[in-house]
């Protein structure tokens, strides 16, 4: 079988390449992958090569496939899964295995397992430990998502309190207590808002801040104040940038005490620091947000660590347990994080997307491996309409669904749109 992916092959080192598969054992399934969404995380695995902790040292001689927010359809089960699996199935996988100890993962550390791939061979590891998820929803990028997802409901599980005047550890957010988001506005942050107003452990107050008034605008208009309201969740936007000083204003807006729990949302130190010194007592400062650099430090204030109680914790991607919550929340339309999404890839797209993706505006970027299409704004299917009756088809769809993108213009994408192996000229 004949794939085509991209592959790794060290720092900046990012290839295109169509390749056969080995035979498949009976101990593995060939799969064809249909959606993938980048990840930074993708990114620093780019930009590290061998120095990722995921990423093999001899990447440069066996080459890894990028991609592990990825869903697709199973091709052929090996004999020793067919009791659990059958060819036609619908997949979405956690790359966290955690195999005896191993960091490796799908999309970093395999040569024949990724989600920027048409067709790719799942390791029997991945079935041993329960990570071959199946996904019974009608749009696959909805299962992409759900890695993502995973991610967000991971860090609420890991964050802690205690129980007064003993040691116990209760794990999870303060139940109707005040809660932070910080530079939580970008396509995560989208998830985790969407997370928080509809999960069963919900704050009362809810603060998401960031300086970029767009993005807050569009959170604002997707995850509305009234939603929250809903769901008696008290919901607030803040530009922190137009704040002269953001700690005391945010501060302020819990009637002085300080908040439960902070998320960090971006690995900016000033941002690290904002959250350490709005915590209340016993607060839980959550570093979502994982930084490219080793070196990376901030400040934090160790009185109130000793006479506050105030501590920190950290999370790298969810478990199975936290991503089989997510497809389940979605499958029970209480969660939505199509609104995450704003641009539109095929896979000749990945190498520039991933390459770029800091400085690219926006959410996720949500990439197709069966098709060619340069990376394109959701905001720009309107202009690419005039002179293409894809996008205008497509604009049309989004239209009517408040321009989330949806499993109706995914379909349409995927019936209309030229093949990976072929030049891209308009759907």
């Amino acid at each position: 079988m004949k794939t085509t992916a991209v592959r790794l092959y060290g720092k900046d080192d990012l290839r295109l390449e169509s390749f056969e598969l080995p035979p498949l054992k009976d101990d593995q399934i060939l799969a064809r992958v249909v959606s993938d969404s980048i990840c930074m995380s993708s990114y620093k695995a780019a930009k590290q090569g061998a120095d990722h902790k995921r990423v093999p040292d001899d990447v440069h001689l066996c080459p890894t496939i990028i991609g592990h927010e990825f869903s697709g359809v199973l091709v052929e089960v090996g004999k020793k899964w067919r009791h659990r699996f059958k060819t036609g199935d619908k997949f979405s996988i956690q790359p966290a295995l955690n195999y005896k100890g191993s960091l490796d993962a799908p999309g970093y550390s395999y040569p024949h397992t990724g989600g920027n791939a048409t067709y790719i061979i799942i390791p029997d590891e991945v079935m041993e430990m329960d990570c071959l998820l199946p996904y019974k929803g009608e749009a696959f990028f909805h299962a992409s998502l759900s890695e993502p997802m995973s991610c967000v409901i991971g860090a609420f599980h890991a964050s802690y309190h205690t129980r007064s005047g003993t040691y116990v550890h209760e794990m999870g957010i303060r139940e109707g207590g005040a809660m932070a988001v910080l530079a939580g506005a970008g396509p995560m942050g989208l998830g985790a808002i969407d997370y928080i107003i509809h999960c069963d452990r919900s704050p009362r107050l809810l603060v998401v801040t960031d300086i970029d008034e767009a993005r807050l605008q569009r959170a604002a208009a997707i995850h509305t104040v009234e939603e929250a309201r809903k769901n008696n969740v008290e919901l607030l936007y803040v530009n922190t940038g137009n704040l002269a000083d953001p700690v005391n204003s945010l501060r302020e807006l819990t009637g002085g005490n300080g908040y439960d729990d902070v998320f960090v949302y971006a690995p900016v130190r000033e941002v690290v620091e904002m959250a350490d010194n709005i915590l209340g007592f016993d607060g839980c400062l959550n570093f979502f947000a994982g930084p490219t650099s080793p070196h990376f430090k901030a400040e934090i204030n160790f009185y109130q660590v000793h006479y506050a109680f105030t501590h920190l914790v950290g999370t790298s991607g969810g478990n199975t347990n936290d991503m089989r919550e997510a497809l389940d929340l979605m499958a029970k339309g209480r969660i939505n994080p199509a609104a995450m999404v704003t641009h539109i890839g095929g896979l000749d797209a990945v190498i520039d997307t991933t390459m770029r993706l800091p400085e690219i505006p926006g959410g996720k970027k949500l990439i197709y491996t069966g098709i060619s299409l340069p990376l394109t704004s959701i905001d720009d299917f309107e202009q690419l309409g005039r002179r293409d009756p894809c996008f205008k088809k497509l604009h049309k769809i989004l239209k009517e669904n408040e321009f989330i993108w949806s499993a109706e213009a995914e379909k349409f994408l995927l019936d209309h749109a030229r093949p990976v192996d072929g030049r891209f000229t308009g759907c």
